[in-house]
């Protein structure tokens, strides 16, 4: 019931607010606290029956859906294709939501009937997420690539996924690349048989060799090799291998020092033989 107490949460906090602005006006001087205790006991009281009767029946219900889903991707060998919602949805910070409250209940339900579960890879392979960072330290805004070495070493050794989404918030295309990535990753599971035996998490490559069954080794490293290659190379591609960012930044830089006046050598040397300069020459002679 992850994902419900991701609903109730927030929404008791609105409503916390919404209370507070209105009676704020209105509470005589000294008993600020007791309004306040009292406000937040019934308000959180009442929203968790609201959870326990409401939206956690809801969330049960969508997640039964989400698991025949699944189960109907399995069955027809389709499952790289929940790559599709899966990444979109981890880079708006429902990566929990979807692993812990849809995806790792199905996984330990089957792990216990087969020994091993490949759904436990599909929301927390870190290759992706790799794969991005490493197009980023390559061909991203150079202002931004100092950031990059430590982001990698925090998601792949220390499975903070987190720390790429603003990356791919900033330049939205790139959920294109960690789509591709992710459904390689799980193709290759598929291929090989991969499996883990329990939830890796946090999800870096640490966790994946704890979780891992004797003999799975192959499989595994590979599907993750495999989405971090995959994950580069379109992210690297998108990028325009860093054609697209040092065009842009250069045109910045000849904006910010135009507005200043004081252009580069480079570009007044451009601009003073551009062919609007030479007829403005030609008709002042």
């Amino acid at each position: 019931m992850f994902l419900g107490a991701m609903i109730v949460g927030p929404l008791t906090a609105y409503l916390l607010k919404l209370f507070d602005g209105l009676i704020e006006d209105r509470i005589r001087p000294g008993f600020e606290m007791l309004v306040d205790n009292f406000s937040a006991g019934i308000i959180g009281g009442g929203m968790a029956l609201v959870g326990v009767w409401v939206i956690g029946p809801v969330v049960e219900q969508l997640t039964t859906w989400a698991g025949n889903g699944v189960d109907w991707l399995i069955g027809n060998n389709l499952l790289p294709l929940a790559s599709v919602l899966v990444e979109p949805a981890k880079v708006l910070f429902l990566n929990n939501a979807i692993n812990h409250g849809v995806l790792s209940p199905l996984a330990v339900a089957e792990a216990q009937e087969t020994g091993r579960s490949i759904l436990f890879m599909i929301e927390s392979n870190p290759g992706p997420g790799l794969g991005l960072l490493a197009a980023f330290l390559l061909f991203g805004p150079r202002s931004l690539r100092p950031s990059v070495p430590p982001a990698m070493i925090i998601q792949f050794l220390g499975g903070i996924h987190e720390i790429y989404f603003p990356y791919v918030l900033m330049k939205p295309r790139l959920i294109l690349a960690a789509i591709a990535g992710g459904a390689t990753g799980v193709g290759t599971f598929m291929i090989t048989g991969a499996g883990l035996v329990a939830t890796p998490s946090p999800g870096s490559i640490f966790a994946y060799a704890a979780v891992t069954p004797k003999g799975g080794w192959f499989g595994v490293f590979l599907g993750v090799l495999l989405a971090a290659v995959v994950s580069f190379v379109v992210a690297s591609a998108l990028l325009g291998f860093g054609r697209l960012g040092g065009d842009r930044e250069a045109a910045q830089e000849v904006d910010e020092a135009a507005a200043e006046g004081q252009l580069p050598e480079k570009a007044t040397s451009d601009a003073a033989g551009s062919p609007a300069t030479a007829r403005t020459a030609n008709a002042e002679g």
